[in-house]
């Protein structure tokens, strides 16, 4: 790997020329903010070069900290190697061991304590040592182009992009449903479901062949349930789709709580069925509408599925709208945003074109593709620093480290610095993807993307990590209040913490207060319990520091059940 190479024989110069091409002589007007980052950077070099920084002049430490984007470990490993003490021939033994990245100003304490120490050694040796210390990856960093992102997002013109999270009770026909409508928008071909249904039926699944179509795992298959997000992509005449189809069992909500933190809005799948309709609302239905509600999802298309199997009866169709519809105003959903739609998942009908069933003919509403389009998506953080969550990280011929995820806030492009929270490492970004899959130059809040980086280790890089901004880093955490909505009774108790695809233990320490609903107003003082359906404001203690902040959305589990969520206050 590059940061385990002999680092001293390297020509930066012709390397770059190389890379890039030779550099232009006029100079770029730094930013306020970029300026105070060159000030406070240049003392740190100054400090840590300590006796031997008269070899180096102030243009030559900006020019490096400019170029390695204010990287105060990098610009010193690069001035030494340049001006201080220069090789003389090439290395032929292994390159030492390097210790733990420490604090730029730290090692050059040390380094500077070790020369008073040691007598004999030249100063130069003990500056050198110093590098030895750093952990320092001497691959080329990718250049910015410095766009202004938000500029050049308002220039485009393209598809509005919007992601949804389908739900529901476990066999409720989830995937069958999505595999349908994939399959009707061409977006898979029918040779690829006969091929689906010939491998269904070895196993004696023959109907699972459209829920394969996005359940592609083997346990999935073979255990005929989704387990984790399972994730595609469509496109109408207005706007770019992800599909986040979440598991139903409740042994895996911690994936449904993933996919709906990622939602602009929701399908929520009734099984129609004599029977499954009623045990499914005593089930799944009722808390995975709580929670994709508490996870601050507002819109919510309920598709009533497998009405065929009771020959399209309108009776039932309007019992089943009547009983949710109440359900959900309670819950916190608006009846606008609210929409029914009568449907096959297995056939088809009502998904992307009206059914041509006589018995349905009583339905003169939108198909389900029709209530997408009118659905708007959420407002984008745009303005806001950056904040993604990764939700997969993998190895590509592009990098060695490449992550997914969902921006959140903010904005980023090829070569900017990110931060990745809790390990405080810093990653470039080298080249990214955004939904379709495309190389791009930069990307936004909202859009799903596939970010290759450079210069960082895989294991500071975990599923569930926060991206931010290095000059506007999410802080970690290991205490935090949280305006609590309660699904069960809630006392100072062992929980775990969901937010995304984080997790993390921790314990109720304590009830502050009961709030009032609507205005939020304290109506009770440090109460022993919380009922369920009760608003409160508790505090939260955690077994580790985790990145969290004012305005998230998290969720309480104990015990294998949901028991409250609310907004990080």
């Amino acid at each position: 790997m590059a940061r385990h190479q002999a680092i001293r024989n390297l020509d930066y110069e012709a390397e770059l020329e190389d890379e890039y091409g030779p550099f232009s002589d006029e100079e770029e007007e730094l930013s306020p903010e970029d300026q105070v980052r060159m000030t406070e950077g240049t003392a740190q070099v100054l400090e840590a070069l300590g006796v031997e920084a008269h070899k180096v002049t102030k243009e030559q430490i900006e020019d490096s900290l400019y170029y390695y984007f204010f990287d105060v470990d990098k610009t010193i490993t690069y001035l030494i190697s340049k001006y201080i003490d220069p090789p003389k021939k090439p290395a032929k033994a292994a390159p030492p061991k390097v210790a733990p990245k420490q604090d730029v100003a730290t090692a050059g304490k040390k380094s500077a304590n070790a020369q008073q120490n040691k007598k004999g050694s030249s100063s130069a040796d003990g500056v050198t040592n110093q590098v030895n210390q750093l952990k320092i990856d001497d691959t080329p960093l990718p250049k910015s182009r410095n766009l202004n992102v938000l500029s050049e997002f308002e220039k485009t013109k393209g598809k509005k992009t919007a992601s949804f999270v389908v739900v529901g009770h476990v066999d409720a026909g989830k995937s069958t449903m999505m595999g349908r409508l994939l399959l009707d928008l061409n977006v898979v071909d029918q040779r690829t479901v006969d091929k689906l249904r010939k491998e269904a039926e070895k196993i004696g699944k023959t109907s699972f062949a459209l829920a394969w179509v996005l359940d592609q795992r083997h346990e999935e298959r073979s255990r005929g349930v989704t387990i984790d997000i399972a994730t595609n992509r469509f496109e109408t005449d207005t706007t770019s789709f992800t599909i986040l189809d979440a598991p139903g069992h409740r042994d895996f909500i911690p994936n449904m709580i993933a996919g709906a933190s990622q939602a602009d809005f929701a399908i929520l799948v009734i099984d129609a069925s004599t029977g499954a309709f009623e045990s499914g609302l005593k089930g799944q239905t009722r808390e995975h509408s709580l929670l994709i509600r508490s996870m601050g999802v507002s819109r919510i298309i309920v598709a009533v599925n497998k009405l065929d199997t009771v020959n399209w009866s309108q009776e039932r169709f309007d019992e089943i709208k009547h009983q949710v519809a109440g359900f959900l105003t309670a819950t916190g959903f608006q009846p606008k945003n609210i929409a029914f739609v009568p449907v096959s998942g297995l056939h088809g009908d009502n998904l992307v074109r009206k059914t041509t069933d006589p018995a349905a003919s009583w339905y003169t509403g939108n198909t389900l593709v029709e209530e997408l389009e009118a659905s708007e998506p959420s407002a984008r953080a745009l303005a806001k620093p950056l904040r993604m969550t990764i939700s997969e990280v993998m190895r590509t011929p592009q990098s060695p480290i490449s992550i997914t995820g969902r921006i959140d806030a903010g904005s980023l492009q090829m070569g900017d610095a990110l931060l990745v929270q809790p390990s405080g490492e810093k990653a470039y970004v080298k080249s990214l993807q955004v939904d379709d899959g495309e190389p791009a130059d930069w990307a936004v809040a909202g859009q799903n993307v596939i970010l290759h980086l450079s210069n960082i280790d895989a294991i500071h890089v975990r599923v569930g990590d926060i991206v931010c901004d290095p000059a506007k880093p999410i802080q970690c955490v290991d205490t935090f209040t949280l305006k609590a909505l309660a699904f069960d009774i809630l006392m100072p108790m062992q929980v775990d913490v969901h937010r995304g695809r984080l997790h993390a233990a921790g314990k109720i320490e304590a009830i502050d207060a009961i709030l009032d609903k609507v205005t939020g107003k304290v109506i009770k003082k440090k109460p022993m319990i919380v009922k369920p359906g009760t608003v409160s404001r508790v505090r939260v203690t955690l077994h580790s520091k985790v990145p969290l902040e004012a305005g998230q959305r998290v969720v309480l589990r104990s015990g294998g059940q949901t028991v409250a969520a609310g907004l990080l206050e």
